[in-house]
């Protein structure tokens, strides 16, 4: 049994228990004596405990409860009378200060705190890329002024691995692309009757946009991945730290050799995507009946050197970012056994949006210049 008794003095309240303080009879009186604490909010709650015969974990958490809601309001509390075991017990469970429940803030504050905080995340890699493209351009003109300084047999290992054998799959998606183009746009001009007029719309696409832009996208997936996991999977393996320890310079070892291949294989592959775009684009034109040389005079009279130029210079920026972006994602990569993974899916997708970004404004740069 359990015995319970309330006494209030000038604002300050007496609890009497005497009995056992176990689950059972704790449970009987847990929300009385909640309650009165709470209706009557003494300045000094004093707990007698000198009849307490019995206590358990139950006991101890009826205490401590008083306890607590005490100092979360900054008022006094104190417990005499128990017995040195029992005061042991409670020490034991007693957890230290602990705070209420905050309220939960509402939906659309919480939507704007995970915004800023994508934002400000999203802001402070794109700075730290930047910075690192920076330094790699200025480690690379250093290697211009000193090639003795550049390991050229890796450089052209990497330029082999990254360009000459990106060469099948740049092709074969440069002709569907360039046949699916002309079907697209030849079932638009059938009905104008200017069927004819497809080869100017595609070499010009092609030229100004789609041939860089479908190259960079090859180039990032296909090759940008594969550095950042190269250099991803020396990290996990303390490579990196091997090198920095001999005393070489991981960005002029590892990134620099990589940029160079990623500035002179893009325009490259993308003559051969622009090649191969419009072989395509000429059978989809003999299917419909022009000849070669019709096909062959639209292409000359439609696009002049400065389109193509126009179009390879995207290329040598498009090439150089993504080759530093996936060697900044290989260098950045973490612990663990998807690092490598999550490194090479970064690289790939930062790489996509800093085309498509630098894309546009390349497009806005061509439209002022009137190129």
């Amino acid at each position: 049994m359990i015995f319970v008794d309330y006494k209030t003095n000038n604002g300050e309240l007496k609890i009497t228990l005497k009995g056992r303080l176990d689950a059972v009879f704790v449970s009987k009186v847990w929300h009385e004596t909640i309650n009165k604490l709470a209706s009557t909010k003494p300045s000094l709650l004093e707990i007698d405990a000198s009849g307490v015969d019995y206590c358990n974990g139950a006991g101890a958490a009826l205490l401590l409860q008083l306890k607590q809601k005490q100092e979360n309001e900054n008022r006094q509390f104190s417990i005499v009378g128990l017995r040195k075991d029992f005061e042991q017990l409670i020490n034991i469970f007693d957890p230290g200060v602990v705070s209420e429940n905050t309220k939960k803030s509402n939906s659309f504050s919480r939507f704007v705190k995970d915004a800023g905080r994508m934002c400000y995340r999203v802001l402070s890699d794109t700075k730290t890329e930047i910075s690192f493209i920076g330094e790699l351009i200025s480690k690379l003109i250093v290697a211009f002024l000193k090639p003795s300084s550049l390991k050229l047999s890796d450089t052209f290992l990497i330029a082999e691995k990254s360009g000459a054998n990106a060469v099948g799959i740049t092709c074969l998606l440069g002709f569907l692309i360039g046949m699916i183009l002309s079907f697209q746009s030849a079932i638009a001009m059938q009905q104008f009757g200017a069927q004819i007029y497809v080869a100017d719309l595609i070499v010009i696409s092609l030229f100004r946009e789609l041939g860089p832009l479908i190259t960079a996208i090859i180039f990032a997936a296909r090759s940008g991945s594969a550095y950042a996991a190269e250099i991803g999977t020396m990290k996990v393996n303390e490579e990196i730290d091997a090198l920095v320890t001999m005393g070489i310079d991981p960005i002029k070892y590892l990134a620099v050799p990589r940029m160079l291949a990623g500035i002179f294989m893009m325009p490259l592959l993308t003559m051969f995507n622009l090649l191969l775009g419009l072989i395509g684009c000429g059978f989809v034109m003999l299917s419909l009946g022009f000849s070669p040389v019709v096909y062959l005079n639209r292409i000359q009279e439609a696009a002049t050197l400065g389109d193509l130029a126009g179009g390879l210079a995207k290329t040598l920026v498009f090439g150089l970012v993504i080759a530093g972006i996936g060697c900044f994602r290989g260098l950045q990569t973490a612990t663990g056994a998807s690092a490598v993974g999550d490194s090479a899916t970064k690289a790939v997708v930062s790489s996509i949006i800093a085309i498509v970004v630098l894309d546009g404004v390349f497009a806005v740069v061509y439209y002022y210049v009137g190129i």
